[in-house]
């Protein structure tokens, strides 16, 4: 055997045990008007029970249940022992609340596991999002009791819970009630990794009740008794002939093992084809908002940013691979987001993050970071941000470099703009300048002419305005300015 190929499958399995005990839930949708029970199954109930039970501040558990129903907590992750959300207060930065519970001993999770696996109709029940209630009551207690739920919030209220602990105890009531798994997910396992234990104690149960039906079939008949006295059974008929070979028939009054032989199930069928892709949402989604806190490895404001930018990068890739019109193959896809050297790629994350064009607080404390990250002035961010707003890649690219236009659109600009009765600007590489009244043109290799002004006098051009293919139009919104 290949050690690496085993320690190469031993990882996988690794990696999806992992994946399978954390699960994150979006946030769930507002719930206007809902003054009733806020679960609706029984173990919901329970789940809250054990919250209001032990809660010291009926006050804070009413303005949780408020924020819940008012959508105030964010996305919400269950890990075993632990469940986080982020959930939104009356400050700008949300709080990070989690909730304790204790995890089952494996002693406790075989003795679950082994009642499942004797009564099938829990299985069922599980399997159809319902949890039975003789599993819930057995030996091993799965939902919490009065104080085994323990509420910590990263707000400053020290209230057991405190508001924000609270509504996420309201919510994940809700997950409860669509899925009975995030609670056994709570206690400990995974849904994936239950369900392939359970396949393996059906299994090895199915072999020991199959064993128990061989040697009743073929012990020797009780003493003082011939094989004639013994009634015919099912059993006894089993031999040779209940082997029968695949595709073949028993014998009547042969009984059959429970379930599919292997081969029969593993083999090659045809397949119905994988439904359509859904379209793109017209719109890329903001990521939630991360709390602050103290200590931590990366700005939680960077993380949301980066988030936002890889979202946007994302839905235009999608968005780009769609078919133009139903019933046309796939287009070839091109990226539209090609490689960019850092300094670009960061003009371009500053420069789609706040897409505005005032300087705030935030933008200037990010093109301070940027500045002194990549050894230039906060003026030559700025300016470069300025470039990128204006025209992207091309924008940037004229804002450093020149270079020369052959005959054509460059040289017909000028006679144009002295047809508009325009001022007269001088030519030199592919700039048109007027530097007594600080304007200037600028002319791209994408054949779009992008306006600049500066004092006059000082040689200081910025990007103002947006690009245009007509030189006429360019200057008129720069002088209008």
């Amino acid at each position: 055997m290949n050690p690496r190929r085993t320690s190469g499958r031993a990882a996988a399995a690794d990696r999806l045990a992992r994946a399978d005990r954390s699960r994150t839930f979006p946030r769930l949708p507002v719930r206007p008007g809902a003054r009733g029970l806020f679960a609706e199954s029984w173990w919901g109930s329970a789940w809250l029970d054990a919250l209001e039970t032990a809660a010291l501040d009926s006050a804070r558990l009413a303005r949780g249940r408020t924020y819940a129903r008012d959508g105030h907590v964010d996305t919400i992750n269950v890990t075993p022992g632990r469940i986080v959300a982020t959930v939104r207060g009356s400050r700008p930065r949300p709080y990070s609340a989690d909730i304790r519970l204790r995890t089952l001993s494996d002693q406790e999770w075989d003795g679950l596991l082994d009642a499942i696996a004797a009564e099938p109709d829990q299985l069922t029940a599980l399997l159809a999002k319902k949890l039975p209630r003789a599993l819930a009551d057995g030996e091993t207690r799965l939902l919490p009791g009065p104080g085994d739920l323990v509420p910590r919030c990263s707000c400053p209220d020290h209230g057991r819970p405190c508001k924000h602990a609270a509504a996420l105890c309201f919510q994940v009531a809700r997950l409860l009630d669509a899925d009975p798994f995030v609670l056994l997910l709570m206690r400990g396992r995974g849904e994936r990794e239950l369900l392939d234990d359970l396949s393996r104690r059906n299994a090895a149960r199915t072999a020991h009740e199959a064993r128990a039906h061989t040697v009743a079939a073929t012990s020797s008949p009780l003493h003082g008794q011939g094989p004639e006295a013994r009634p015919a059974t099912p059993t006894d008929a089993r031999g040779p002939a209940a082997e029968a070979a695949p595709g073949e028939c028993a014998a009547p009054g042969t009984s059959t093992p429970h379930g599919v032989l292997a081969r029969v199930a593993l083999a090659d069928r045809p397949r119905p084809p994988l439904p359509p892709p859904l379209p793109a949402p017209p719109q890329p989604g903001r990521p939630p908002a991360l709390p602050d806190g103290d200590g931590l490895p990366f700005d939680p404001a960077a993380l949301e940013f980066l988030a936002a930018d890889a979202a946007a990068r994302a839905h235009a890739c999608v968005t780009a691979a769609e078919p133009s019109s139903p019933g046309s193959g796939r287009p070839p896809i091109h990226s539209p987001f090609p490689s960019l050297p850092p300094w670009e790629d960061a003009i371009r994350l500053t420069a789609t993050a706040h897409p505005t064009a005032g300087l705030t607080s935030t933008t200037r404390a990010l093109y301070r970071d940027l500045a002194a990250a990549t050894g230039r002035t906060t003026t030559d961010v700025a300016r470069a941000v300025a470039a990128w707003r204006q025209g992207g890649p091309e924008g940037l690219a004229l804002l450093d470099t020149t270079w020369n236009p052959p005959a054509g659109d460059f040289d017909r600009a000028r006679s144009a703009l002295l047809a508009a009765d325009l001022p007269s600007l001088r030519p030199r590489h592919n700039h048109l300048t007027n530097p007594e009244r600080g304007i200037q043109l600028r002319f791209g290799h994408d054949h779009r002419w992008y306006p600049y002004e500066s004092e006059p006098g000082t040689e200081d051009w910025w990007p103002t305005g947006p690009a245009d293919p007509d030189p006429v139009g360019a200057l008129t919104a720069l002088l209008a300015r």
